[in-house]
């Protein structure tokens, strides 16, 4: 593990800011200049960074699920000590534990970050961009799939709030953004599209109301010949009912059957 350049002697300034991205790739950066990983330690570092509570058995069962007990700690001591000899090593040992050193910033923990606020009723800056991009892409390892997932659905959850805070708000504008941040992050995913007819009605925009819910209707009947779950079509009710009651045959007279109508023609 070797960066461009070197780290400062005690004394000669501050500490550089060590950041570690997962998002997107893998890529640990101090003061913004990347630091090159062996695609082994970048394994060992990126599940310390995701598990920073996992003794060393149980990360050594997850970076070597084929081997024995014993092998895998042995060989996730030899990689922790390959890591250790590098002064851009970012690990810490405590006890039986390895975690990042707590000035490591993680764009992971940022994520979670934005979350909470946003379920706080806060709208921080960085709302829009934080997981844009899916954790480790490439990356199979099953503790690498199972985070991926919990992160993909924590964003789109963020993403669905922050429509729902910004609509309660009146921010008809800035709910139909997230929305559609929302939307574009998971097409068949039913939650967004619900919120974008919600959003639609409450500006008082029918067309778009409908025409939002059918081509929803259209997709999902196309790739999965599934309908819209009643809660989404009971959305529109109040606003089709207009339509269904002018379109809707009249109801026989008393008395007259059908029969009846076509002999007499009424």
């Amino acid at each position: 593990m070797t960066g461009h350049s070197e780290m400062p002697t005690a004394g000669a300034g501050p500490a550089p800011r060590v950041s570690l991205q997962l998002l997107g790739g893998f890529r640990l950066l101090h003061d913004d200049v990347p630091v090159v990983v062996p695609r082994g330690l970048q394994r060992v570092i990126a599940l310390i960074g995701l598990r920073p509570a996992a003794t060393r058995s149980h990360l050594a069962g997850l970076l070597w699920p084929e081997t024995s007990e014993e092998r895998a700690l042995s060989s996730l001591r030899t990689a922790l000590w390959r890591l250790r000899q590098d002064p851009c090593c970012p690990l810490l040992t405590d006890g039986d534990t390895v975690r990042l050193d707590p000035t490591v910033h993680l764009d992971t923990d940022e994520l979670v970050d934005v979350a909470a606020r946003v379920r706080d009723g806060e709208v921080p800056d960085a709302v829009r961009v934080a997981g844009r991009h899916d954790l480790l892409p490439g990356w199979y390892d099953d503790w690498v799939l199972l985070e991926r997932e919990r992160l993909r659905q924590l964003r789109l959850h963020m993403l669905e709030q922050l429509a729902c805070n910004h609509l309660a708000a009146g921010r008809h504008g800035e709910a139909l953004e997230a929305a559609l941040e929302a939307m574009a992050a998971e097409p068949l995913r039913e939650t967004p599209h619900r919120l974008v007819v919600r959003i639609h009605l409450a500006e008082g925009n029918a067309f778009e109301a409908v025409h939002a819910f059918y081509v929803y209707r259209d997709l999902l009947l196309r790739e999965l010949r599934l309908e819209p779950s009643p809660a989404m079509g009971a959305l529109l009710d109040e606003t089709l009912a207009p339509i269904r009651h002018a379109t809707r045959p009249p109801s026989p007279r008393p008395g007259v059957t059908a029969r009846s109508r076509d002999v007499t023609g009424r």
